[in-house]
């Protein structure tokens, strides 16, 4: 099956306005990856299959397009320095700071679950009994109907819990076969799994101590990364961090403070009073 030149100046627009991925130089990736699925969806063309997407209301279909040219890579662990920033610094600083108990997080672009799940863990083994006194749920988004639901059934292949101690298999997982885990109920419930597109405004009812969007801009360019870093910004809370993957960086123009490498903070700045 030949992609057309048309065809793929259509998908890329397509795709990079409403969800900011930019696919350009991609013609060869775009047409290996996707004349099977296509002709497996019953199409004959990339023109009438594109025609069907672009129509979908439901977006099923382009949310398979961007999985198939993407990279859906995770496990739990991943970017380990992310984890040790969390329980050594961020909770040290919202168990002090946060008078209200609410702790408000965000995994952004959460792809299968992964993510989330590890941060109520680590959020379990921090707070230990005195959880029970705080709101610690995760929210964790995804352009991704098929990922979310993955996500849902949280169920994973042992090669995903390889940098996990056995301790915390035990106690975070429910062995179902050889080579399946689920996580366990009372961490499930500890996640809030929603659809949103990062290219839409952000509107969320109250701002986030925390917001994580690793490995999700490496697809963006300069522009849509400073757009989405200001929308960031605006809906974390005066000294709140954003992480971001280790192969990624914000550019000069964004508001956040950097303070490792991948780690960024929404610094209050105070003013300083004059006496005369």
């Amino acid at each position: 099956m030949v992609l057309l030149q048309d065809d793929y100046v259509k998908l890329v627009g397509f795709v990079k306005s409403r969800y900011g991925i930019n696919l350009e130089n991609k013609y060869s990736l775009i047409e290996n990856r996707l004349s099977n699925y296509i002709i497996s969806r019953g199409f004959r063309s990339f023109s009438s299959f594109f025609a069907y997407v672009f129509a979908d209301e439901s977006r099923y279909e382009i949310t398979n397009i961007i999985n198939l040219l993407t990279t859906n890579y995770t496990y739990f662990m991943r970017e380990v320095e992310h984890f040790k920033h969390l329980t050594e610094t961020f909770l040290p600083y919202a168990d002090n700071n946060i008078t209200d108990n609410d702790l408000r997080i965000w995994s952004a672009g959460c792809s299968y679950g992964n993510e989330p799940y590890n941060i109520a863990m680590c959020i379990d083994e921090y707070f230990g009994f005195r959880k029970y006194g705080w709101d610690c749920k995760v929210l964790a988004t995804d352009i991704s109907i098929n990922a979310l639901q993955i996500a849902k059934d949280a169920v994973y292949n042992v090669e995903a819990l390889e940098a996990l101690s056995g301790k915390w298999i035990d106690k975070y997982f429910v062995k179902l076969t050889d080579k399946k885990y689920q996580v366990c109920d009372r961490i499930r419930n500890e996640v809030v799994f929603r659809f949103h597109n990062l290219m839409d405004p952000i509107k969320f009812k109250k701002q986030f101590d925390l917001i994580l969007c690793r490995n999700v801009m490496i697809y963006f360019d300069t522009p849509t990364k400073d757009a989405l870093s200001d929308r960031f910004y605006d809906a974390t809370e005066d000294n709140g961090f954003l992480y971001i993957g280790h192969a990624e960086t914000l550019s000069n123009n964004t508001k956040y403070e950097r303070q490792q490498p991948a780690v960024y903070r929404k610094e209050t700045v105070i003013p300083k009073i004059i006496i005369e």
